[in-house]
């Protein structure tokens, strides 16, 4: 089993990296030469405590997501938060890798909205390295201006609007990536059409094959799991695709299910929410209920 390393602060990752001292103890940004991108990181996994922005850029080849090949390959963007673990293997130099790599302590942002709102509103954060974000040239340089503008700020004298310039940077940077994400699952709508359909399949074939008596009721984490993907991309992908996330999805099945089984079956709705895969009846009538305005009941009653 590898060792477990935990960096907690901005200055131990220079420390780490062979840098100097950090011109502020919240914030970093490391370019991206030949000595960061052939450090070895050792047979270890690293647990970080504050949010990473990684841009690699001038990589040459095709982008492999899952199994297909995207355009965009001007730029690739990755995203870590708190607490995430990280492990690095095979890593070596790559021949005109670019980029940089912009750290931001949690401390940092405590007390702004953007502090209140990272963990709702750029989801991203918990996406699986391979659901990276592929720039366009000019995405590139757009982000990359507002790293060097926090780059600036931090090499500047600090004073009382330091701090605020620099989060309302990462903010907008934040922004863009939102907005540019948004795109990456737009252009790519027919791939995302066919997930959609392998998504609904999946959820029909969990409940025809009775999985629900082994494993109760389907979760994100499981669809995720087994579509290659982690459960926020899933929803975010499902939610710009169909205007439902993946756990109303999932609701919206169970729910068309009950209902058949209800018109269609004389079972107790106790053994209806047993099958369906609820550990308890009532949290399946209550579901119900506040969907359809009926309980199990009265739905079989009027129909």
């Amino acid at each position: 089993m590898s060792e477990i390393i935990r960096i907690e602060t901005i200055s131990e990752v220079h420390e780490l990296l062979g840098l100097e001292k950090p011109k502020h103890p919240l914030v970093t940004v490391i370019p991206i030469d030949d000595r960061i991108a052939s450090f070895n990181y050792g047979d270890a996994t690293y647990v970080f405590g504050f949010y990473k922005v990684n841009l690699k850029s001038s990589i040459s080849g095709n982008i492999v997501y899952g199994r297909n090949t995207y355009d965009f390959q001007d730029g690739s963007m990755l995203f870590a938060k708190p607490g995430q673990a990280m492990s690095f293997e095979n890593t070596q130099r790559e021949s005109g890798v670019e980029g940089w790599i912009l750290l931001f302590h949690p401390d940092l942002i405590r007390k702004s909205s953007l502090g209140k709102n990272i963990g709702i509103k750029y989801s991203y954060f918990s996406y699986e390295i391979h659901e990276a974000l592929h720039l366009s040239e000019a995405e590139n340089r757009s982000v990359t201006e507002l790293v060097n503008k926090i780059e600036t700020e931090l090499s500047l004298n600090i004073d009382r609007h330091s701090q605020n310039l620099i989060i309302s940077n990462i903010e907008l940077l934040l922004d863009y990536c939102l907005r540019y994400y948004d795109r990456q699952f737009y252009v790519r709508t027919n791939l995302n059409q066919d997930l959609v359909i392998r998504f609904n399949n999946l959820l029909n074939d969990y409940f025809e094959t009775e999985k629900t008596q082994e494993s109760g009721l389907p979760t994100v984490k499981y669809c995720g799991e087994k579509l290659n993907m982690s459960s926020s991309y899933l929803s975010d992908l499902l939610k710009k695709e169909t205007g439902k996330t993946a756990q109303q999805h999932i609701q919206d099945s169970i729910l068309d299910r009950a209902k058949t089984l209800l018109l269609n079956s004389d079972a107790q709705v106790s053994q209806i929410a047993y099958s369906l895969g609820f550990e308890y009846p009532q949290h399946f009538s209550k579901l119900f209920k506040n969907h359809t305005g009926m309980s199990p009941v009265e739905y079989r009653r009027v129909n």
